[in-house]
């Protein structure tokens, strides 16, 4: 029997919003958002082209990038994102895994500290280890240490606006905000063969919380504490809720991170998904009560902005009043 209802006629599609194309003509969804046939997007390093429907990418092989900010938020390079709080030294990322007799050429540690009273930690000093060369990272400067053991592993430092970038020839690259926030870039020459809390870099995020013995855990705090460098650091036994600690912040905080939902980043929403990032900063507002509690809050939006540099959405987002940076000063 006859249904009723809109069918478009022989030989043309529906194209989602209404309307009736041809094949060549049929639009592509990315994110919850349509784009036209011809439209390119870039993805990682990689641009998609929209044709009759589909995309079509290019398949270059593109840096990892590990994201450690804030009170104990971690983005791993395969794109896992969790929250440990953990007050002892930890292995960031490393390619010496695998069995004792293993040899890697780096290691980059990271030394979380209690920041504020509520118990949450931040990253504040990193150490660098390339060959026979140790690097720390600590209060806005690094110094250099020289040690018997290791190669030769060359190494450039420089300035970047905020950031110190230290690039070394092995592939390994690290970016510091000189506070609490670190970037670390891998060559895809690593993928598979690196471990620590920013996961193995092999393009399947689930198996990402694999312990320092090889097993794969669901749980964050397990995974997280089997990287501490000293047995002798407590381990963490129940995650943190700072708003639930100090309810009289959540409302400021609630108010003040809702610029990541807000219109300012409206370009960004259907790019990266701004909830793990507005949570984030929730729980760095509420946490960050002794001092430095604007810090927090902008370090944990510069975040999201910096996701969003990536996805190419430029946000404008710092004004006089929120976060403002002095860049003439900085340049």
């Amino acid at each position: 029997e006859c249904v009723s209802g809109c069918v478009c006629p022989e030989g043309l599609f529906d194209d989602g919003r209404g309307g009736c194309v041809e094949q060549k003509d049929c639009p592509c969804i990315h994110n919850n958002q349509w784009y036209s046939s011809g439209h390119k997007i870039k993805v990682d390093c990689n641009t998609c082209t929209c044709q009759k429907g589909v995309w079509k990418c290019t398949d270059d092989v593109c840096y990892g990038t590990c994201m450690i900010y804030g009170s104990g938020h971690y983005n791993t390079f395969d794109g896992k994102f969790y929250d440990f709080d953990g007050s002892c030294e930890y292995v960031a990322t490393q390619d010496f895994c695998g069995d004792k007799k293993s040899s890697g050429s780096f290691s980059i540690i990271t030394e979380n500290v209690p920041c504020g009273t509520t118990g949450v930690t931040c990253s504040k000093a990193i150490k660098m280890f390339l060959g026979k060369t140790e690097l720390k990272l600590e209060n806005k400067e690094y110094k250099e240490i020289q040690r018997d053991v290791g190669d030769d592993v060359q190494y450039w430092n420089r300035t970047v606006g905020l950031y110190l970038v230290i690039e070394a020839s092995n592939g390994v690259m690290l970016i510091w905000d000189k506070k609490t926030t670190v970037f670390i870039k891998l060559s895809p020459d690593y993928k598979g063969k690196v471990c620590g809390l920013c996961g193995n870099f092999d393009d399947k995020a689930n198996n990402d919380f694999t312990t320092r013995s090889g097993l794969q855990d669901n749980n964050p705090l397990n995974f997280g504490n089997s990287w501490k460098q000293s047995p002798m650091c407590p381990d963490v036994t129940e995650e943190i809720k700072p708003c639930d600690l100090k309810p009289h912040r959540k409302s400021w905080a609630e108010k003040e991170c809702s610029i990541i939902q807000s219109e300012i980043f409206k370009i960004c929403h259907s790019k990266v998904d701004p909830l793990p990032y507005y949570e984030a900063c929730v729980h760095d507002a509420c946490s960050c009560d002794s001092g430095g509690d604007c810090e927090c809050f902008c370090s944990a939006v510069a975040a999201y902005a910096q996701e969003c540099i990536k996805a190419e959405a430029c946000v404008f987002w710092r004004t006089p009043d929120i976060c403002p940076i002095f860049c003439d000063y900085y340049n």
